[in-house]
């Protein structure tokens, strides 16, 4: 009687074995054909099977079920895939789970079909302004590939383009985690004819032109560490999120990494001036001018910070500061005509709170006379800018409006038919 049982398993474990064998055969078959549907029958087929099934067919039908899910065919072309971006996530979760070593060509080749897929879908989407779902892409790209940092990086600054700040901060708090820097080495020659240095896109390529002799001087050039640029990005979320104590923290750990930055600097100070920390907003700010104090750009950035902070004075020597250093800076000009006609407004209001009384009188003609004094004061920065970029048309037609303002006709008429001639180009 045992015999006989012995006998019926065997036979069971046989056709069960004959079977799983058969249906990862149609299913292979199928897909070699691009027959999906058929390839999904097999698949279904050999799922009710898995549970008896050894490591070895488990992993050719996860790595079946990869391909159906994917709709990556059977051959071993790299960018063959045609599934949408739901069934690429479960293509690659099915991936995970193919460890027979047999496997290992076709995983490859799947895995980089994947790759290749996602990368390109991912680019394309740029391409068409969508950074939200080239942000989705790119992270699924380095679910796939965790070694390839790079994608993660590309993930969370396209999250950061749609001001999705939560998601953004969640894979920026992963690259942080992970020490990401992104520095690659880079690889140069001087080209002989040319002189001028080019880049390779490796060392082999760049020996190989060096021992021809069309090249000389290899150099190697590290880039920039991006680690900073992240721990800023983390701290700009926090401060939009109105958590500004943790947004501290992350300037702290960025300035520590990189101590030279000037943006790191002014976006802290900034920072401190949100929270009502005007010594600390000051002296943040005496640092950078110490650093820099030939920077016209830093000069120029110190009186935008300085203005935004109702802090006039010291915009206003920032702006002269900056036209110093740069004769011919026509944004400073026009800001700091700008920062001067920004008290109008104040000016008018008082004027217009006035009475008919007398002394109301007196105050008024002061005031009026005020307003006058402060046009002029603009008028030679207005003129400068246009020196400068005589197709401005913003200065043009605030300068030809002051004139008017001031009763100079003459002046008026002239800057007002450039305005109109600008306008209608």
């Amino acid at each position: 009687m045992k015999n006989y049982l012995v006998l019926a398993l065997a036979l069971t474990l046989g056709f069960s074995l004959h079977a799983q064998k058969k249906e990862l055969r149609s299913a292979k078959k199928a897909l070699l054909k691009e027959n999906y549907e058929n390839a999904g029958v097999a698949l279904d087929a050999a799922e009710a099977l898995l549970e008896s099934m050894d490591d070895k067919y488990k992993s050719k039908y996860y790595l079946y079920r990869s391909m159906f899910y994917s709709k990556s065919g059977g051959g071993t072309k790299v960018n063959t895939v045609k599934g949408g971006f739901d069934g690429v996530k479960r293509s690659i979760e099915a991936l995970k789970l193919v460890t027979a070593k047999s496997e290992a060509t076709l995983l490859e080749f799947q895995k980089q079909r994947l790759l290749s897929h996602l990368i390109n879908t991912g680019n394309s989407l740029v391409e068409k302004n969508d950074y939200e779902n080239s942000s989705n892409f790119f992270e699924v790209a380095y679910d796939l590939s965790p070694s390839d940092t790079l994608y993660l990086y590309v993930a969370a600054n396209h999250s950061v383009a749609i001001k999705n700040y939560d998601r953004s901060l969640v894979l920026y708090e992963k690259l942080r985690d992970l020490d990401y820097t992104g520095i690659e080495k880079k690889i140069f020659a001087t080209n002989i004819e040319t002189q001028k240095k080019e880049s390779f896109d490796s060392e082999m390529l760049r020996n190989l032109s060096v021992k021809a002799k069309t090249h000389i001087n290899p150099t190697e050039e590290f880039t920039k560490s991006r680690f900073p640029e992240i721990i800023k990005n983390i701290a700009l979320i926090y401060k939009e999120r109105g958590e500004n104590d943790k947004a501290l923290e992350a300037f702290a750990v960025a300035r520590a990494d990189d101590p030279e930055s000037m943006d790191l600097l002014l976006q802290e100070a900034y920072l401190h001036y949100n929270m009502g920390n005007i010594t600390k907003f000051k002296s943040l700010l005496e640092i950078a001018v110490d650093k820099d104090p030939n920077n016209h750009e830093l000069q120029y950035n110190l009186a935008i910070i300085s203005s935004d902070a109702k802090d006039f004075e010291n915009s206003r020597k920032y702006y002269l500061r900056a036209i110093e250093l740069k004769p011919d800076y026509t944004k400073a000009y026009i800001n700091l005509a700008a920062l001067i006609l920004g008290q109008e407004q104040s000016i008018l209001d008082q004027m217009n709170s006035l009475g008919s009384s007398r002394s109301d009188n007196l105050k008024y003609d002061n005031l009026k006379e005020k307003r006058n004094q402060m046009f002029l004061e603009a008028i030679p920065f207005l003129e400068s800018a246009i020196s400068i970029d005589p197709k401005n048309y913003q200065a043009v037609k605030t300068l030809s409006n002051i004139y008017s303002a001031v009763g100079n006709t003459k002046k008026y008429k002239k800057y007002k038919a450039m305005a109109d001639s600008l306008n209608k180009e």
